[in-house]
């Protein structure tokens, strides 16, 4: 019995140290166990290790020699003693037992009783019992300890955890331990064994140990024949405990060994102090043992050479960081000649980088293993299992059915689950609608159009799909409609279900498809995957399985089952760079290491005050003589010994770096480590990424060449450059003949160097090309506004026909349509009526209305405002708003002498009218069709005046400045082809206005006590037609006889106004009839111009801008064409305000040319 300490700094060679003496022990003739013991992280590096130790004339020769962990030690010893049989509970199977048992109690738990059903809550209490029981803590110790407590919240704090640790520990161990029985178990046992009797035990690697480690090894010290432990320590001298300190815990650690070999008689021997010798890593060189022996010295002192294996580098963020990396790798182990294997990359928090490693060095083909471990819940597989449990209580939503469609695991097409998913979105299909025998719901956007043949069968295809798709859900959740369901019945019913989905088979496929892609970690990963949830399902049986359950508690427990699980991946090679946590870091043989991410807060990590025992609870325990693990602060202060471990791992070349911003673009400081390397050395090597670096130098193009994909990246980046500045380094010429007689590059680039020249400007269109794709056979005037707003939109539109996917909405111009077909249906039924607007009144309107919309809605299968009680109640608004509008615009007729004499008309093939004829120059014929809302009449002196309405739901106006640049052609187009067409009859038609009529609810602010009469005047004044009218003032006063009358000056109806003396006054919105004549030429000129730009293949990218936005702030299709001033050859149609009498003779001047 002995124990002997091997204490020294890091890098001094302490595990060296063990190994020869291990080497040398088993050369005597003794045949006793020498063991090496390590923690379980630690144990494959070190099985390599002592495997290189026999390679020479010295073996092991009756192999003596082992390395353990606690966990394989336990092993042994169960198989010499017992407890083999115990089977050892996973994280997984402890979660769902954990969360039984909170199930069970949760009426009685005082503090926790409503969180217990939070997620992450589990994860707590999980990680508060293996504290516990880490520190030998008992359920009954707890509950003792929380009755001394004065701490009301603490004291029932404590209470709850009791009972949820005890009814845990009664649950578990019916059939099972978890790892901290095990060593629990394994101290008790270890009396037992005598397996360990005589041996010589090596400690190596821990920094502290728990209480059930401490029992282990106490315990070991009695019966082995001698004991090394090493720890890492500076000094042997100043020996007092600080927090502070950098070496606290392993100066803690030796305190208590020695505590407990002295209690239990055990001889210590003397120390064996390495620090005595220089650092054998850091053999000739000279700064990392300046570091090594300066980074916690107070006071230190500067090294003040210059410093070449120490580099500190900035970088605009994580990205450019990663890459930087990457790139210094290839150049080390292609002209210094190291090895992959000599390498690690390490961050103290690798979740942020290791998606960003894993692309950049399979990019720069370096060979890597990520030493973390993955979770499995965000495996497709999973994925799809737990959507199809949550179908049910989701309502069958839009999410949870396409995260089930969308896995790639059920063997429909992503073509038929596009088709479908559009379908679903438009018709806002969700809960019963998916079970319909079968769905009539239109697959064209428009609801009032006539379905096309292409219509039919495209929902033929649709059907067929959600029919083969919803076979197996069906029949699970008629199962699942069973009442008393247990544990065991889900499951099998699971089973049952990925098994109806050929779910095997679709997984060995994807598998062999990963494989000959040479994507084995992806493969592998599919693999224990599948093996996950056979497992999970099994281990749900074994725990509850005759258990009853809801569904809805059933789906907590198996996601904590899979919340839980790993992925462990093996290392695919011996040869490759090891990317690995600070504090997980295991390759002994490190000779460059990089540390990346080392920003303030992240390395030294600072410990929030988290789980469910706050630092003040834990001080209140200890107060109690309660061991417990460290509160937050003293772990923030032992990352200080994590800096000093990271900072000591290299024996060559020590590489610090840090990103200035993170993936967000928020400021990241650097880490205090970087202020403290600048003070000890003064001269070190700082190189800053952050501005990019202008040098054009054939060195730093050399430096730029790894291997093809970034080199070839690199290479266009020159040539952009060129592009830019003119001359370009003769290395890039070089690469460029380089990757021209590269197969796998060429065509990528020549394809990259034509898009150089790029410009999102597009070529016109072949006349013929673009005649099939317009059709324009029948062309609407809104179109060719819209074409003279910007070409480009037109084309992508009406050309190449894109669409936006529309989704289950009633959008305004939804609404729009559904206005004009109302007002259009109750317009018509006042003649059937033998009615005129003038006879109705509200009763009749609302009467005649809410039956029009009645019908309508019900008319159209699974129409919007049929759909939900919201959508009822926004049909019923819109009732109220139709019947308000409808009585205005009663009004407004009653208020004249115009009469409507027609509603709809067309201008179409067997329309009202007929088509508008543009000939253009090549003789090519255009026809216009179009349709007017409302025709209004009225006959003077020999002579009859048309007005024409348009009715509108928001607010608009005519604008002659956008008459002159096409963007408002509609009315006049109308107006003039009426006149044009009546030309021959002789009636002398003329025009008297061209008006927008909106058509709202509008609110208006009124006093209890005002009439109604001021009420309706506040209204109408609202909801004033808005547009131009002619400036007479006899036909001005036929439009509102209140003007003639001389009751009001400004008219509530029109856009006019009369002054003192009864003339038009300024405010009036209007033309002279030769002004309209010019009005009517200009649009036909204008009309033919925009009509030879269109059919002439012009879709220029050219949007028009005013001073209240641009064509592109609404447009769909802006991500198509990318318009941005800034690029060559993009401008916008500016439209500059003009008056209108500005206007008018601009469009004199084009007319008359």
């Amino acid at each position: 019995m002995g124990l002997r300490f091997v204490l020294g700094r890091g890098g001094i060679g302490k595990t060296s140290f063990m190994l020869n003496e291990i080497k040398k022990r088993v050369q005597d003739n003794e045949t006793s166990p020498v063991i090496l013991l390590v923690p379980e992280q630690y144990s494959f590096e070190m099985e390599k290790n002592m495997s290189r130790l026999f390679q020479g004339e010295e073996k092991d020769k009756y192999l003596r020699s082992r390395v353990l962990s606690f966990k394989t030690m336990s092993s042994i010893v169960f198989s010499k003693v017992g407890g083999l049989t115990d089977v050892n509970i996973n994280s997984s199977g402890k979660a769902m037992m954990i969360y039984k048992s909170i199930d069970k109690i949760s009426n009685e738990l005082q503090v926790y009783g409503r969180s217990s059903t939070q997620s992450g809550f589990v994860g707590s209490i999980t990680d508060m019992i293996s504290e516990l029981k880490q520190y030998n803590v008992s359920p009954d110790m707890l509950e003792n300890i929380a009755g001394e407590i004065e701490n009301e919240t603490l004291r029932y704090k404590l209470m709850d955890i009791a009972k949820i640790y005890g009814e845990f520990e009664k649950n578990l161990h019916e059939n099972y331990v978890d790892s901290q029985d095990l060593l629990t178990s394994l101290s008790e046992k270890l009396q037992k064994c005598d397996y360990f009797k005589d041996a010589y035990i090596y400690i190596d690697e821990f920094t502290g140990f728990t209480p059930n480690q401490y029992g282990i090894i106490k315990e070991l010290l009695k019966q082995a024949k001698e004991v090394y432990i090493s720890l890492t320590i500076d000094s042997l001298t100043q020996f007092t405990y600080s927090k502070n300190d950098a070496f606290s815990r392993t100066k803690y650690t030796y305190e208590k060994l020695y505590k407990i070999a002295a209690e239990e008689g055990v001889k210590i021997h003397t120390n064996i102090n390495l620090n005595a010798e220089s650092v054998k890593r850091f053999d000739g060189n000279e700064e990392l043992q300046h570091l090594e022996a300066f980074y916690h010295a107070y006071p230190y002192r500067k090294y003040e050479k210059e410093t070449k294996h120490i580099r500190i580098k900035e970088f605009n963020n994580l990205y450019d960081e990663v890459e930087q990396v990457a790139k210094d790798i290839v150049h080390l182990v292609r002209e210094k000649k190291a090895r992959y294997k000599d390498i690690t990359v390490a961050t103290r928090d690798l979740n942020k980088y290791d998606f960003l490693v894993r692309s950049i060095f399979k990019e720069y083909e370096i060979p890597n293993f990520i030493d973390s471990k993955r979770e499995a819940k965000s495996n497709p597989i999973i994925v799809l299992i737990l959507s199809a449990l949550e179908m049910r209580n989701r309502r069958y939503s839009y999410e949870t059915m396409f995260r089930y469609l969308k896995s790639g695991l059920i063997g429909v097409s992503d073509e038929d689950i596009s088709l479908l998913e559009n379908y679903v979105l438009q018709n806002g299909i969700t809960g019963k609608k998916w079970f319909e025998e079968r769905w009539e719901y239109k697959v064209n956007q428009n609801y009032l159009a006539e379905e096309s043949e292409f219509d039919l069968e495209q929902k033929e295809r649709i059907n067929e799909t959600r029919n083969q798709i919803l076979a197996p859900i069906i029949k699970l959740q008629n199962k699942l409609d069973k009442k008393n369901k247990t544990v065991r019945e889900i499951c099998t019913y699971v089973y049952e279900f990925l098994l109806d989905i050929n779910i095997e088979e679709t997984l060995e496929a994807l598998i062999n498809n990963f494989t000959e892609k040479g994507d084995l970690e992806i493969a592998d990963e599919y693999s224990q995957v599948w093996q996950i949830v056979v497992d999970i399902l099994d281990q749900m049986v074994e725990l509850m399985g005759d258990e009853k359950i809801s569904l809805d508690k059933f789906m907590k427990v198996i996601s904590l089952g899979f919340d839980e699980y790993e992925l462990g991946l093996v290392p695919p090679s011996m040869d490759q760079v090891l990317v690995s946590s600070i504090d997980r870091m295991k390759n002994s043989n490190t000779k460059h290491l990089y540390l990346i991410g080392t920003t303030d807060g992240i390395f030294p990590l600072i410990s929030k005050d988290s789980g469910l025992l706050s630092d003040k609870d834990r001080d209140i325990l200890g107060e109690k003589g309660v061991e417990v693990d460290i509160d937050s602060k003293t772990k923030t202060y032992e990352e200080q010994f994590l800096v000093y471990k990271a900072l000591t791992y290299t024996s060559k070349n020590l590489t610090i770096s840090y990103p200035i911003s993170d993936h967000e673009g928020k400021t990241l400081r650097p880490s205090i480590i970087i202020s403290r390397l600048k003070k000890i050395f003064p001269n070190i090597n700082m190189k800053s990424y952050v501005i990019k670096d202008l040098d054009n130098s054939s060195e730093a193009a050399l430096g730029n060449i790894t291997v093809k994909a970034p080199t070839f990246n690199e290479l266009i980046n020159a040539i952009k450059e060129f592009e830019i500045r003119g001359d370009i380094n003769e290395v890039y010429l070089d690469l460029y003949r380089y990757f021209l007689g590269d197969e796998e590059y060429k065509n990528k680039l020549e394809k990259v160097v034509s898009g150089l020249s790029y410009t999102n400007q597009v070529e016109k269109v072949e006349r013929e090309k673009i005649k099939q794709l317009y059709e324009n056979k029948n062309l609407s005037v809104s179109k060719l506004e819209r074409y003279a707003q910007c070409p480009f939109s037109y084309f992508i539109q009406y050309g190449l026909k894109a669409q936006e996917r529309k989704e289950y909405s009633f959008t305004a111009p939804d609404l729009g349509s559904f206005i004009h077909s109302i007002l259009d249906i109750f317009s018509k039924s006042l003649n059937k009526d033998k009615l005129n607007w003038h006879e109705i009144d509200e009763d009749y309107i609302r009467s005649r209305v809410s039956l029009i919309v009645n019908e309508m809605v019900s008319k159209i299968p699974g129409f919007i405002l049929n759909s939900s009680e919201r959508y009822k109640y926004l049909a019923y608004r819109l009732k109220k708003m139709l019947v308000s509008a409808i009585s205005i615009i009663s009004m407004q007729i009653k208020q004249g002498n115009f009469e409507p004499v027609d509603y709809e008309v067309s201008f179409r093939k067997n329309g009202k009218y007929p088509p508008i004829k543009i000939v253009l120059n090549d003789g090519e014929e255009v026809t216009l069709v179009g349709q007017i809302d409302r025709i209004d009449e009225l006959e003077k002196d020999g002579s009859k005046y048309i007005r024409i309405i348009d009715y509108k739901s928001g607010d608009k106006s005519i604008n002659l400045t956008e008459v002159y640049y096409g963007l408002q052609l509609q009315l006049l187009v109308y107006l003039d082809a009426i006149i044009d067409s009546d030309r021959h009859k002789k009636s002398n038609l003329k025009p008297a206005a061209i008006l927008y009529n909106r058509i709202d609810n509008p609110i208006v602010r009124s006093n209890e006590d005002q009439k109604d009469s001021v009420i309706n005047e506040e209204i109408l004044k609202k909801l004033r037609m808005n547009g131009l009218v002619l400036k007479d003032v006899d036909i001005i006063g036929e439009m509102d006889m209140s003007l003639k009358e001389g009751e009001r000056k400004t008219s509530l109806v029109i856009p006019a106004n009369l002054d003192k003396n009864g003339n038009i006054g300024r405010y009036t919105k209007g033309v002279t009839e030769p002004e309209f004549d010019i009005l009517r030429e200009y649009v036909k000129y204008e009309v033919k111009e925009l009509c030879e730009r269109m059919v002439g293949g012009d879709i220029r990218i050219i949007p028009c801008k005013n001073k209240n936005g641009t064509s592109c702030d609404f447009c769909t299709y802006s991500s198509i064409c990318q318009f941005d001033p800034s690029i060559k050859g993009n401008m916008y149609t500016i439209l500059n305000d003009k008056k209108d009498e500005e206007v008018i003779k601009l469009m004199e001047k084009e007319v008359k040319k």
